[in-house]
């Protein structure tokens, strides 16, 4: 048994990442022999391609600063690993999480001698639904893993689904049009649950719409037209439907998921009768903070995990907006399942300067093999992450840089910047 953080994490971030079987059957069987924590406490499905983890931070700070206690379940994570499990403002303690451990660990054994593997992000959601029981919180976000039908968190029965956008990524496990990466995301719709999203491929809204149909689920579009009045530079402001609101987070992309957040929220008001004003909604947007989301440090660098072509191009926009004027430099890594290619067409066409590396992580691709990738006229590679960065990050005062491509490798960089 552990003894310590260090043991359990070592335990966790040991096990296998994938299952012999993608299915849903391991869960299913181990949340019974549980006794079904994930149905002790109501729950917020977010699903998506991009915004998930913004999407759920929004909703947690509006439901806590209500009175409500709420847990989140997110990933990965870019600070500290605890912070994939939390209540209001609180990551799950370094005790707890050993203790959570402690209870699976046995069962995890006793199903590896039945040849069933339980993977790591199937632990770590246990862990969160044990944690949530036993806390009593009043509501949890729950963020989806990878897709959405066969993702271990879909085993709740949340008050509402919500997807966040469309956009191309894990196209191995999904496939690699939109219709069926949207497709696996529609598995989190449940009967009778109403869907709230921020898709805005009209191509896809019959496909939605006949999905929600089938399970009786009410389907709500996010119009994104009436957000007026938006403002990206450190500060977002915007406009929606006669409110002003303002967010920490930096982006237009941002004021998609807000728009998104402040929905979901005035349609869970109604569904289960509870007292959530605008004050609420206006400050929970205003003190949502979520690390390495396009955000600033000293206020000329910008680490973003953007990881696929969506986010690369919200970031983009974005930084011509708050970086306006400005000499940009790029500094890109990237994990090598990923589409970096198209990432990096996109980078050469807006970075000044672009240089490509890779940290300590079994799948981040090679940064010579990115460099031959991209067609700019000053750009370069270097094998180490930490001499290039504290290069780079001697700036002059009309110089930006920008560090992005994977959440992996914006959390080595971050600890590089607290420190």
């Amino acid at each position: 048994m552990f003894k310590t953080v260090e043991e359990a994490q070592v335990w966790i971030e040991n096990i296998k990442r994938f299952g012999s079987k993608l299915d849903l059957k391991r869960m299913e069987k181990v949340v019974e022999i549980l006794d079904h924590p994930e149905r002790s406490f109501k729950s917020i499905h977010v699903g998506g391609t991009n915004g998930k983890g913004s999407t759920s931070t929004y909703l947690k700070k509006i439901l806590s600063h209500a009175g409500f206690k709420v847990g989140i379940y997110t990933s990965p994570y870019v600070v500290k690993f605890n912070e994939r499990i939390g209540i209001n403002d609180d990551y799950i303690t370094d005790e707890d999480l050993v203790h959570y451990a402690n209870i699976l660990y046995p069962l995890t054994e006793k199903m590896l001698e039945e040849d069933e593997t339980v993977t790591f992000f199937e632990v770590l959601t246990l862990m969160s639904f044990l944690y949530f029981r036993d806390q009593k919180v009043d509501y949890a976000i729950i963020e989806v893993g990878l897709g959405g039908l066969l993702d271990a968190t879909n085993v709740i029965n949340p008050e509402i689904s919500v997807i966040t956008n469309i956009s191309y990524d894990h196209m191995k496990q999904l496939g690699n049009t939109l219709e069926s990466i949207a497709l696996n995301k529609l598995g989190i719709v449940k009967d009778n649950v109403p869907l709230v999203t921020a898709i805005e491929n009209i191509n896809l809204f019959p496909l939605f719409a006949e999905v929600t149909a089938e399970h009786n689920s009410r389907l709500k579009i996010i119009n994104f037209d009436m957000a007026t009045n938006i403002v990206v530079k450190e500060v977002t402001t915007f406009k929606y439907q006669e409110n002003q609101y303002m967010l920490n987070l930096t982006g237009y992309h941002q004021v998609k998921n807000a728009i998104l957040a402040i929905e979901t929220i005035r349609l869970l008001r109604i569904l289960n009768h509870i007292q959530i004003n605008e004050n609420d909604i206006y400050e929970g947007l205003k003190t949502a903070f979520w690390p390495g989301r396009f955000e600033i440090f000293n206020k000329n660098i910008a680490i973003d995990g953007a990881h696929n072509i969506g986010g690369i191009q919200a970031l983009i926009k974005s930084a011509k907006s708050v970086f306006s004027g400005k000499y940009i430099k790029c500094l890109f890594s990237v994990m090598r399942d990923k589409e970096h290619k198209k990432m990096i067409e996109e980078l050469d066409n807006f970075c000044d300067e672009l240089y490509f590396t890779e940290f300590e992580y079994q799948r981040r691709a090679d940064a010579e093999e990115l460099f031959l990738e991209s067609s700019h006229y000053h750009k370069s590679f270097h094998k180490d992450y930490k001499d290039i960065f504290f290069k780079l990050s001697d700036l002059k005062e009309n110089e930006v840089l920008i560090v992005t491509g994977s959440l992996y490798f914006i959390s080595e960089i971050r600890k590089l910047l607290i420190k």
